[in-house]
């Protein structure tokens, strides 16, 4: 009887442990990832001010040092590189996932970081709509309650940004219709880029290191044919050429993009997608407090009533 007891006890505390690991490792690189990308996107660059407003070129950037990284992985773990899963369900991954990080850098441009951060709790909405479809999940009506209420909590910290918050891209107060759409966008495609990845990871013995490589391999290419087409490239190049401190912010960005993505997978891979979306709350909660310290972020009274009521409700989340 000693034994079983033994080996449980074991196992309980390396999962313990690689909670551990996973929360901080989340918490530092995403906190980190957040200051960088609001930087980047809402503080002007050299004497005269000048913006950097190519979001794609971010994303094409993040993915390729992912895919790097990822592929000498797999060589010195001398592991294959061949797609585990057909090469397809890396590529929606991938859509989604630059759909989603663009529909973030571009929210930048009409909402504060504080009001991006509180509206991502709503996260658990589309996830669950998502799990019910692609993971034929079945939820309580004390989830929907949750996710209910938790939605108005974003809608208050959404619709009442404090008078003095202006953004960098318009003449006035934020465009409340442009970054809720935008924000919107973001909720969808993130939650089927996560809960697809979670699909993948029970459905085929697959190695971390090899979703990574094969789904960034495609954002790479997609987003590079994107930043082309539109004519991007150059000028985003020019820019960064042009300023040595954005050169340098966007490096550190695609350094700490990469450990994230890392850490991001390993949690799905170990604990499911909502076990992931559960951990953000506290993350969410510090990239706030930070951005409002760093950047001078004012918040209304209505926004601090709402951030209250949905951390509060938030915690529901965990019963995911």
């Amino acid at each position: 009887m000693a034994e079983p007891l033994a080996t449980t006890n074991v196992v309980k505390e390396n999962k313990i442990w690689k909670g551990i690991f996973a929360i901080s490792g989340i918490m530092i690189t995403l906190v980190i990832y957040g200051i960088l990308q609001e930087k980047i996107m809402r503080v002007p660059y050299g004497v005269n001010n000048e913006y950097f407003k190519y979001s794609l070129f971010l994303v094409f950037c993040n993915r390729i040092t992912t895919s790097a990284v990822s592929a000498a992985s797999l060589v010195a773990s001398k592991k294959a590189l061949d797609p585990v899963a057909p090469v397809y369900k890396y590529c929606l991954i991938s859509v989604s996932n630059i759909l989603t990080t663009t529909c973030q850098y571009e929210a930048l441009k009409y909402v504060s970081f504080p009001v991006q951060t509180l509206a991502k709790c709503a996260k658990m909405i589309p996830v669950m709509i998502w799990g019910t479809f692609i993971m034929q999940k079945t939820y309580k009506g004390f989830d929907f309650l949750v996710a209910f209420l938790v939605t108005i909590g974003c809608s208050i910290f959404i619709l009442f940004p404090a008078g003095t918050e202006i953004s960098p891209y318009g003449k006035g107060r934020e465009n409340t219709v442009w970054g809720v759409s935008l924000m919107v966008g973001y909720l969808g495609f993130d939650g089927f880029t996560s809960t697809f990845q979670d699909k993948l990871f029970k459905g085929y013995d697959m190695e971390i290191h090899n979703q990574i490589f094969y789904t960034t391999l495609c954002s790479c290419v997609l987003s590079l044919t994107g930043l082309i087409l539109q004519g991007h490239l150059v000028p985003a190049i020019d820019v960064v050429y042009r300023h040595n401190d954005c050169f340098l912010d966007i490096a550190l960005l695609s350094t700490v993009a990469t450990a994230s993505q890392f850490f991001i997978s390993y949690t799905i891979r170990t604990f499911g997608a909502l076990a992931f979306a559960a951990i953000m709350t506290t993350r969410q909660l510090v990239s706030i407090m930070l951005s409002c310290l760093w950047f001078g972020h004012p918040l209304s009274w209505e926004q601090l009533i709402g951030a209250v009521f949905l951390l509060r409700k938030k915690k529901g989340q965990k019963k995911y």
